[in-house]
């Protein structure tokens, strides 16, 4: 009798361990497929952000083609100009050299690529580097994006300041003859604010570290005025 008793105590403690290890096995497949979809809903949903991210930004017409800058001309030297509507500097080569580079475009002696970055913020209270940017592409949407940046420079406001509001702007834009109506909307929604995020990444990662930068075809502009810019273009294009 006891030996019975034992071998049934020992079949109870043999199904009780075969129970234990069944669940351990359902424990462990039931993590690792959990894992598994975490880990694939993970790469569905990073290569959506990603894919979203890569088109999460307006472009306005007159941009080159990987949406940096604004292209003016269409000559075989390739000028480009990176400047912060803020910069005191920038706003000095504006009037220097300004002309200069409108000339040799419409003359074909260059292509002109003006990418307006937004490096100085920390300056303004408002933002103002990204705010004037992204009206700007409001203005190249509008066919005036020279006639704006120009406006822009000359009414620039001082650095550590709330800078121009929206509102003042847009009155910009309506001075240099852009719609109040299409143009405010623009600049009231925000409209080009990723593109100007995306055009100052850009230039970060070209190694672009300050305002303004002028390349020619590539290299680094070392005399900026007038006749050191044409000089270059001259030199580039030979």
């Amino acid at each position: 009798m006891s030996s019975r008793k034992g071998q049934r105590d020992a079949a109870r403690v043999v199904r009780q361990q075969l129970a234990r290890e069944r669940r351990r096995r359902r424990t462990v497949w039931v993590s690792a497929a959990a894992v598994a979809v975490l880990v694939i809903a993970g790469l569905i949903g990073w290569s959506v952000w990603s894919s979203q991210r890569s088109d999460a930004f307006n472009t306005p017409p007159g941009a080159n083609a990987d949406a940096t800058g604004i292209v003016t001309g269409g000559g075989p030297v390739t000028v480009d100009v990176y400047e912060d509507f803020l910069c005191p500097a920038c706003k000095q080569f504006e009037q220097a050299s300004g002309t200069t580079l409108e000339q040799l475009a419409a003359e074909n002696k260059a292509k002109v690529v003006y990418h307006p970055v937004a490096y100085l913020n920390r300056f303004s209270t408002t933002e103002y580097s990204t705010r004037s940017s992204a009206a700007s592409g409001c203005a190249a949407a509008g066919g005036k994006f020279r006639e704006y940046a120009k406006a822009l420079f000359d009414r620039q406001p001082p650095e550590g300041s709330a800078g121009l509001t929206d509102d003042e702007l847009i009155d910009i834009g309506v001075g240099v003859g852009l719609d109040r109506g299409s143009f405010g909307g623009c600049v009231k929604d925000n409209t080009y604010r990723t593109w100007t995020e995306h055009v100052t990444d850009e230039a970060s990662r070209g190694n672009v570290t300050g305002t303004p930068t002028i390349l020619v075809n590539g290299q680094p502009l070392a005399d900026r005025s007038p006749q050191g810019l044409t000089a270059a273009v001259a030199a580039a294009g030979k």
